[in-house]
C-alpha cells in the first residue's frame, strides 16, 4: 500500500486529489502580435468536402463556444491571474499545464502562473505533448530541465514525494522505449536516482496491460471527455481499470468532461460531439468517476476551447462569420460552481 499525496488547500496527504488540463497556448494581437490558436485551420479529411477556410480569430474564434474573457492571451499575467483565481474557485487542486518543449508558446508565462496558482494554494505539473522525437532520452532531460527550473516552486506538484508527469498519447511510443528510463533495469532509468518521478501514461484501447506493465509507467489516465469515444474514456469500464491498478500498484486517474464539439476545426467529427445536457453530462460523468473507487480524478478540460470541453466561463455571442454556443439557460460560471459542488461531495 503506497500513499497517495494531493499537496494542497492545506491537506499535505489529502487522499483525494483533482486535476484539471490547461492550455496555456492562446495568444491574441494585442499583447502578442498576432492571433495564436484563437487563430486556426480546419483540419482536413478526406471525405468532408465542405467549407475549409482558415479561421482567423478576433472575433471568428476556432471554437464553438465564445469565452467570457473573449479571445485572451495566456501570456497575460492579468489572465494568468483570472485563470488560477477560477480554478481555485472550482476547488481544482492541480493544474496540468500543456508543455510542447522549452520553446512551448506559454513557457514564458510558467513562472507567472506557478506563483499565482501559489496563491490559491494550488500545484502545478507537466502535461508532456508528443513534440517531435519525444521518446526516453528527451523525456529523461525534459525531467531534469523542469525539476531544475520549478522543483523547489511551492506550487510544484509531487505525487508521493516525487514530480509527477503526464504523458498525452504515450501509446504512439513503444513500452520497450519507455522501460528505458521507467523500469529500475532501464539503461537511462530514472527509479532511485535525483529525477525519479511518477510518469502517467494514456491508456486509450481495450486490452493494454501489457502495455503499462512493460513499460514501467506509473499509472494511466484516460484524458478524453467524450464518453465512449475509447476504452479508457467509457465510465462502465473504470471499476475494472481501477481494480487492475491496484492489484498491479499503478495509479488510475479517470478523466470527466462537460461534453464535447469540435466541429468548428473538424466540421466533420459530429459523431464525437456529447452535448452537455445543461450540465447533466458532466455530473453523470464526474460520479462515475467517484464511483470507481480511484483517489484521483481529472478534468478534461479547464480551456481546451477548440474541442468544447472546457469549464472556464462562456457567454453568448454571434459575430458576422458565427453563432457560438453558450451555456443558456445556465449561468456563464455555472461550470465553475458545478465542479465545486461534485469535489466537496467526492471529498
Amino acid at each position: 500500500m503506497y500513499v497517495v499525496g494531493c499537496s494542497s488547500k492545506g491537506h499535505p496527504l489529502s487522499e483525494k486529489c483533482v486535476f484539471a488540463f490547461y492550455y496555456n497556448w492562446y495568444g491574441n494581437t494585442e499583447f502578442n502580435g498576432k492571433e495564436v490558436h484563437w487563430e486556426h485551420g480546419v483540419i482536413k479529411n478526406a471525405d468532408y468536402k465542405g467549407n475549409a477556410d482558415d479561421i482567423k480569430g478576433k472575433d471568428n474564434l476556432a471554437t464553438n463556444f465564445y469565452p467570457e474573457l473573449k479571445n485572451y492571451s495566456s501570456t497575460d499575467p492579468k489572465i494568468i491571474a483570472r485563470h488560477m483565481s477560477m480554478m481555485a474557485k472550482a476547488k481544482i487542486d492541480v493544474v496540468v499545464v500543456t508543455w510542447w518543449g522549452p520553446n512551448d508558446f506559454g513557457s514564458p508565462a510558467l513562472q507567472v502562473l506557478f506563483d499565482e496558482a501559489t496563491k490559491h494554494e494550488m500545484k502545478v505539473c507537466f502535461h508532456i505533448e508528443p513534440y517531435g522525437g519525444r521518446g526516453a532520452e528527451s523525456l529523461r532531460a525534459n525531467i531534469a530541465d523542469l525539476t531544475e527550473q520549478f522543483g523547489s516552486h511551492q506550487a510544484f506538484y509531487r505525487m508521493d514525494g516525487k514530480p509527477c508527469f503526464f504523458i498525452y498519447d504515450s501509446y504512439l511510443t513503444p513500452a520497450s522505449e519507455w522501460a528505458r528510463i521507467c523500469r529500475p533495469e532501464g539503461e537511462l532509468t530514472i527509479r532511485g536516482t535525483e529525477l525519479d518521478s511518477k510518469i502517467i501514461g494514456l491508456w486509450v484501447k481495450d486490452k493494454e496491460q501489457d502495455y503499462f506493465l512493460e513499460s514501467g509507467l506509473d499509472g494511466f489516465y484516460t484524458y478524453f471527455a467524450a464518453a465512449g469515444f475509447t476504452y479508457g474514456s467509457t465510465p462502465a469500464n473504470w471499476k475494472g481499470m481501477q481494480e487492475w491498478a491496484v492489484r498491479n500498484e499503478k495509479i488510475f486517474i479517470p478523466c470527466v468532461g462537460p461534453g464535447y464539439i469540435d466541429t468548428r476545426v473538424r466540421p466533420w467529427n459530429t459523431v464525437t460531439t456529447r452535448d452537455r445536457e445543461n450540465g447533466k453530462y458532466y455530473t453523470d460523468m464526474f460520479r462515475a468517476a467517484m464511483e470507481s473507487g480511484a483517489s484521483y480524478i481529472g478534468i478534461t478540460s479547464f480551456n481546451e476551447w477548440h474541442e468544447g470541453t472546457q469549464i472556464e466561463p462562456a457567454v453568448p455571442f454571434k459575430s458576422d462569420d458565427f453563432e457560438y454556443l453558450d451555456y443558456s439557460p445556465l449561468a456563464p460560471d455555472y461550470y465553475l460552481t458545478r465542479t465545486a459542488e461534485l469535489v466537496s461531495a467526492w471529498k
